[in-house]
């Protein structure tokens, strides 16, 4: 008798997955908002994750504080689940590599991702990345900590495929308001809202960009924020509207309420993750090759997608059928 084959060995053989991350980011720039996100995040379970942030968040002239208190909330009993990570300040700012210092330094082995604002060239990009893998070295960090950048200048978009290429990135980000911003008046104030965000051509075509950048390099591409904050459904429809049409697979909150209603929105259907249930099933009792399923032909290049589905699945805290979760999923 065979031993059955995994999907993540027999579909990614010399290939590294794509990351499967969270649909939901949420920000939290205080100790007292951290403090609250976490206890949100113990509560919920670990459908989302916590952006603590040094760059909004930190007062001026106190950031080696504010980057101080992140780190000790991060090593905190409070960050149960170690889904919390930081922005720091951009290229520009004379305090992001302290930021860096002090991040990866006191709290490296934990710290799930650092995001990097306003990139405006990839050069300054890479400048800052070789800095970050260089203070990891030096604290004898072995890992690779995931980068999130956010795309919000005119510099970030032109550099977009190259940002998407470059070592560690795991996330782009679209920043919607610096980008309105950056136009001068060209792109109007109600562009910063639905359902102009989505229908203006200059940001149509933007976010269009950034998603096909990062999904053929391998990252994530991760969706602004909804402004309506307490509007739950408002923001529903927008993390809704920016899955399915334009195929970001994450969201920004920035208010609580927002948090659930973009995991619900992002989320795979129970029925689908049924179908991609019975179809890998099925598929290694026939060691990954082709096979028939209601009547349809399923081959690797489906079985890819299924997985993905199923892992995405797990990750917004959707119940996953039982024989697929002791199959897949056992510890």
């Amino acid at each position: 008798m065979t031993t059955a084959v995994h999907p993540s060995q027999a579909l990614f053989s010399g290939e590294k997955p794509f990351p499967i991350v969270p649909t939901c980011e949420h920000f939290a720039g205080s100790e007292k908002l951290i403090g609250k996100a976490l206890a949100m995040q113990d509560k919920l379970g670990p459908i989302f994750d916590i952006t603590c942030d040094c760059e909004d968040g930190a007062p001026a002239g106190r950031e080696q504080e504010h980057a101080e208190m992140i780190v000790r909330m991060l090593n905190s009993e409070a960050n149960r689940h170690r889904m919390a990570g930081a922005r720091i300040h951009d290229y520009s700012h004379d305090h992001w590599r302290k930021d860096v210092d002090i991040l990866v330094g006191g709290a490296g082995e934990i710290l799930t991702y650092i995001t990097i604002p306003k990139t405006t060239d990839v050069a300054h990009l890479r400048e800052m990345v070789d800095y970050i893998r260089g203070v990891a070295a030096n604290a004898g960090i072995q890992r690779e900590i995931p980068l999130h950048i956010l795309i919000e200048t005119h510099g970030a978009l032109r550099d977009v495929w190259r940002i998407a290429a470059t070592d560690w990135v795991q996330v782009l980000d679209f920043g919607l308001m610096d980008f309105v911003s950056g136009h001068h008046g060209a792109i109007p104030a109600s562009a910063m809202r639905s359902p102009g965000q989505f229908e203006h051509r200059l940001l149509a075509r933007a976010k269009s960009e950034m998603v096909a950048a990062a999904l053929a390099n391998g990252c994530v591409p991760a969706h602004n924020v909804s402004l309506d904050l307490k509007n739950s459904y408002s923001t529903y429809q927008d993390a809704y509207r920016a899955r399915n049409e334009f195929g970001f697979l994450r969201m920004w909150s920035i208010y609580p309420a927002q948090i659930q209603a973009i995991v619900d929105a992002m989320k795979p259907s129970y029925s689908e993750i049924e179908d991609a249930a019975a179809i890998l099933l099925a598929a290694q009792q026939a060691d990954w090759g082709p096979i028939q399923y209601a009547g349809e032909l399923h081959d690797r290049a489906t079985y890819r997608y299924y997985w993905e589905l199923l892992r995405k699945a797990r990750v917004t805290g959707v119940a996953i059928p039982e024989a697929a979760t002791t199959a897949f999923f056992a510890d």
